[in-house]
C-alpha cells in the first residue's frame, strides 16, 4: 500500500500527542495516511506492551488510518545503527510515503531525539538503490520521501510551520484518550501516577495546540520543523494570518 503521509514515532501514543490532528486533516482530504511505531513502549511505567497495542489499535480507528504497524524494536535501547536502519528502510520502501512525520530532534525523552535521527537517516538511505532489502522474499525498489517533517513534543521548539487542526481537535482528544493506561489516569488507579498520567499533562498538550493556532489566527494547530527548504506554488497556499 502506497501512503501519502507516514508518521513514524518511537512509541505508541507519540503520534497522538503531536500530529494526530494533521493526519486526520489530510485523511479527510482523501489522502492515505498511516503510522509506524518503532517500539511497543514496553518500558513505560504504566500499562504493558499488550495494552499499548490494544490502545494503539483503538486510536488508529479514531484517526481513520489506512495502516498502523509496529516494528517491535527495543524500547529505550534502539540506536541509529545498521540493524535498526535496515528495518526502517524496509518499512519505508513498503509504504513509499511522499511525506514522513517524525519525532522531535530535541525532547525530554531521550528516545525521541534518537528516533528523529534514525528516521531522518533511514529516509535518506532508503533512496540508495545499492542498499538491498527484501519484503516477503521479493527485492524492494529504492524509495526516498520528498519531505521529512519533525513534530513538536514536550520541549518547546519554534516551529517552521503549523497545520490548522481546528476541525478535528475533538477527535484528537478522543485519540489520545484511547491510551487509557497512559493519560488522565484516575487517582485511585492501582498503578503509579506519572508525569504524563495527570490531567495537567493532557491540558498542556491541548494548550500547546491553542498556542500554535494563535500564531496563525486559528483555534488549534500542530507545529513542525523542517531541515529541507520548503517552496510554494502560490501565496494562496498560505493561511491568512489574523493580526
Amino acid at each position: 500500500m502506497k501512503l501519502d503521509i507516514l508518521a513514524i514515532a518511537a512509541h505508541p501514543d507519540d503520534v497522538e500527542l503531536a500530529c494526530a490532528g494533521t493526519l486526520m486533516v489530510h485523511a479527510a482530504q482523501g489522502m492515505k495516511v498511516g503510522v509506524l511505531d518503532l517500539t511497543r513502549g514496553e518500558l513505560g511505567t504504566r500499562g504493558t506492551a499488550e495494552t499499548r497495542e490494544e490502545e494503539a489499535a483503538a486510536s488508529a480507528a479514531v484517526m481513520g488510518l489506512s495502516v498502523r504497524e509496529n516494528l517491535g524494536i527495543a524500547d529505550g535501547f534502539f540506536r541509529n545503527e545498521k540493524a535498526e536502519q535496515l528495518a526502517l528502510i524496509t518499512a519505508i520502501r513498503k509504504y513509499r510515503p511522499d511525506i514522513v512525520l517524525a519525532n522531535a530532534f530535541e525532547d525530554r525523552h531521550p528516545d525521541h531525539g534518537r528516533a528523529a535521527r534514525l528516521i531522518a537517516d533511514s529516509c535518506w538511505l532508503s533512496g540508495l538503490r545499492k542498499i538491498e532489502t527484501t519484503l516477503d522474499g521479493q527485492p524492494q525498489e529504492a524509495w526516498r520521501p520528498s519531505q521529512v517533517f519533525h513534530f513538536l513534543q514536550e520541549k518547546y521548539v519554534e516551529p517552521d510551520f503549523v497545520v490548522d487542526i481546528t476541525d478535528v481537535i475533538e477527535r484528537k482528544k478522543e485519540a489520545i484518550k484511547c491510551f487509557k493506561t497512559q493519560f488522565l489516569a484516575p487517582a485511585a488507579d492501582n498503578e503509579p501516577q506519572t508525569y504524563i498520567s495527570s490531567p495537567a499533562f493532557f491540558d498542556g498538550v491541548i494548550n500547546r495546540d491553542k498556542t500554535m493556532g494563535k500564531m496563525v489566527g486559528v483555534a488549534y494547530a500542530e507545529g513542525f520543523t523542517t531541515v529541507k527548504m520548503l517552496g510554494i506554488r502560490s501565496f494562496k497556499d498560505l493561511i491568512n494570518n489574523v493580526t
